[in-house]
């Protein structure tokens, strides 16, 4: 076998298993590896016959490897947008009643979290799976090998909007997701001081937490059902930033 073709496909797959290994609804942390290895072979293999290469000598072949795994992530990160949006959309929703104490293995980051950040994640996971996210996510991967050629390139100026950009969604999209529950529990503190003010005689230590964690729980069956169509929403305006990170890369 001719040594070109074997650094070709390596170059291949150091932007597809980038793209793979670090997008939570195509590999992630916990999807077996073989499964991540076979996907992203699968994909080189396909994509091969229809990719250029340019002539790669042997000093700058780190170069145009580090190149293609920076583009990779870059494309991953309009997933991983969205997902860290709903993790602090349901961070702040468990701060608020009361859950950050109890923490669990989030599936899709590997670390502690509290019960809601893991639930809006996982479910905004599975919106984006619904929708077909993970589709347009390849059909982006594949284009992008049109607008981004392999080969080296370098950090355009754009890249440091488009991160505030990105950034920006994540925590206006969290606001919105928490907001539901947050409002309604500022009022219910209001309303507890001005009744605690009324009658001293309450304990409001007391009342205060099971009136909080109740009224919290039933605007939360109402919030979390808008938390699918949000995401829905904004999948293609995710992955349009994402296109644009990996733009200033060229």
């Amino acid at each position: 076998m001719e040594f070109s073709a074997l650094v070709h496909v390596g170059l291949l797959l150091v932007r597809i298993s980038t793209l793979v290994a670090t997008t939570p609804i195509l590999g992630g942390t916990y999807a077996p590896p073989t499964l991540k290895i076979g996907l992203s072979v699968l994909l080189a293999l396909v994509l091969m016959p229809v990719v250029p290469f340019p002539a790669v000598g042997g000093g700058s072949l780190a170069l145009v490897a580090g190149h293609e795994f920076l583009v990779g992530f870059a494309l991953s990160m309009s997933i991983r947008v969205l997902l860290a949006a709903a993790e602090l959309g349901g961070y702040l929703v468990g701060f608020q009643l009361g859950f950050s104490y109890a923490g669990i293995v989030d599936p899709g980051t590997g670390v502690r979290n509290n019960v809601l950040a893991v639930l809006y994640s996982s479910l905004a996971a599975i919106t984006l799976i619904g929708v077909n996210a993970h589709h347009a996510l390849i059909r982006t991967l594949v284009r992008s090998y049109d607008a981004i050629p392999v080969g080296t390139g370098s950090i355009h100026q754009s890249m440091v909007g488009t991160i505030t950009a990105m950034l920006g969604l994540i925590f206006y999209v969290g606001v919105q997701f928490a907001a539901p529950v947050v409002i309604v529990l500022v009022v219910v503190e209001v309303a507890l001081g001005i009744v605690t003010r009324a009658a001293p005689s309450l304990n409001l230590m007391v009342i205060g937490a099971p009136v909080r964690l109740i009224l919290g729980l039933v605007t939360l069956m109402a919030a979390v059902q808008v938390v699918p169509g949000i995401v829905s929403t904004l999948s293609g305006r995710a992955i349009e930033l994402g296109v644009r990170l990996a733009s200033a890369l060229r």
